[in-house]
């Protein structure tokens, strides 16, 4: 009796299981590679030329991020220092700390510090810092808690699941623009303080003054609030919002 199929067919099902398993562990090992601290920079904390410590600058001092980043409400980029904006406190404070000798060098010389850049954006991702900063997004939302860092670590995924977390709901990030930069500020829990805070009266929110309302909750009035007074309308659905 003739053969029906070749006898290369008998390898065929061989062949699909090879390229079935071969499939399934490219698949894992983009999971695990993606989803990843290598991959999204989560924890990475560089060593830098100078030890700044945040923590003392914004945390202990209580320094505006603004006073060092002054790009960050009118720029896409927030900028790094320069060695004159260093040393107008430097010029006096600690003004002989061999830690300092890079700065000094740099200020007399106008070769910039190297510092070593811990975020960075992908180039194919548009990202506008002052669009974010002008409609009340904090700078914690994105950096972690700077003012508690004795050095600067990566402290958000900023993967794109990330970006439309916030974007499908922003309400969970705006808060008032005089608190943009206080890291420590969270929505007040009081009806009486809440209600002050948006001018309207506590009764609007179906409580007494003294009533205690759940941090989430307060949030999400704040935030709302803010989103629709700012109108605030973040695209989701055109990729051409963020991928320019």
């Amino acid at each position: 009796m003739p053969q029906i199929f070749p006898r290369g067919s008998n390898f065929i099902p061989l062949q699909i299981l090879l390229v079935v398993g071969a499939l399934s562990t490219m698949a894992m090992g983009a999971v695990f590679y993606f989803w990843t601290p290598k991959y999204t920079r989560v924890g990475y904390q560089p060593a830098q030329p100078i030890p700044f410590s945040h923590k003392i600058h914004a945390g202990q001092l209580q320094m505006d991020c603004r006073y060092c980043h002054s790009f960050v409400e009118t720029a896409a980029h927030s900028n790094i220092p320069s060695a004159q904006v260093c040393m107008n406190c430097h010029s006096q404070v600690q003004k002989d700390n061999p830690k300092l000798a890079p700065l000094r060098e740099a200020f007399e010389t106008g070769k910039p510090v190297e510092w070593v850049q811990v975020h960075k954006t992908p180039d194919y991702v548009y990202f506008n810092h002052s669009v974010h900063i002008n409609r009340g997004v904090s700078c914690v939302s994105c950096h972690g808690r700077v003012d508690q860092m004795e050095e600067v670590y990566h402290a958000e995924s900023h993967a794109m699941k990330f970006c439309l977390d916030c974007h499908r709901a922003p309400e969970n990030h705006l808060r008032p623009l005089d608190k943009v930069t206080d890291l420590g500020w969270t929505a007040p829990q009081k009806a009486g303080e809440l209600a002050a805070l948006l001018g309207k009266d506590a009764g609007a929110f179906g409580a007494k003054a003294d009533k205690s309302i759940s941090a989430k909750d307060a949030q999400q009035i704040v935030g709302e609030h803010f989103k629709n007074l700012r109108g605030v309308n973040p695209a989701v659905s055109n990729c051409a919002g963020c991928h320019r």
